[in-house]
């Protein structure tokens, strides 16, 4: 993994779809998130457009598990709109540097400073989103990104709660199988960073 912070080239925006499809080739995922992969790589083919919310049947995001690795926890947010505990992220909005979009995102949501994204992604998920334009799917490529030790979170609008939660306590926010998944995978990613 490699882990960059805010302002690293690395991290420039782009408008080519095709950097969005580099990524979602290169995602490190579970064995069981691959047919996920394809349906978002043939989705693409079919709307080249998916970079943009004005795709109505759909629309890359990028999302990130914000995780305090000292202390074993990750940060999640009660969604405002959907009622919901999610990790945080959101619209591509035309960017297909979707490791960008997920340290934008994370640091507009929790309000924390000095946020690392690690790429490649580390996982990759499919889930269908109300809106008043109509129920749309949301493509989602997710980012584990670390938070420095002691992070506090003040948050923003879009989120009713945010709260740190280690692996235990994750079943009391009953989260979706996507939300689980990702947080496992991420918490044990980052757990050997804690003891070196």
């Amino acid at each position: 993994m490699c882990f960059f912070a805010a302002g690293d080239p690395a991290l420039t925006a782009s408008t080519d779809i095709a950097e969005a499809v580099a990524h979602l080739r290169a995602a490190d995922v579970l064995p069981e998130v691959e047919p996920a992969r394809q349906r978002i790589l043939e989705f693409i083919d079919q709307h080249p457009d998916a970079l943009h919310r004005s795709c109505l049947a759909g629309h890359l995001t990028g999302s990130a598990l914000v995780v305090d690795p000292t202390r074993g926890r990750t940060l999640l947010m009660l969604h405002r709109k959907l009622g919901r505990w999610f990790q945080p992220g959101g619209h591509a909005d035309g960017d297909a540097n979707l490791a960008g979009v997920a340290l934008r995102e994370a640091r507009e949501e929790t309000g924390i400073t000095g946020l690392r994204v690690a790429t490649p992604a580390i996982d990759l998920d499919i889930h269908e989103v109300p809106a008043p334009e109509g129920t749309h799917l949301h493509l989602d490529v997710r980012y584990l990104v670390l938070a420095p030790a002691g992070a506090i979170a003040p948050g923003n609008h879009e989120s009713l709660e945010l709260r740190w939660v280690d692996e235990a306590g994750l079943a009391a926010l009953d989260p979706d199988p996507g939300t689980v998944r990702l947080v496992r995978r991420g918490l044990a990613l980052a757990r050997p960073r804690s003891t070196g």
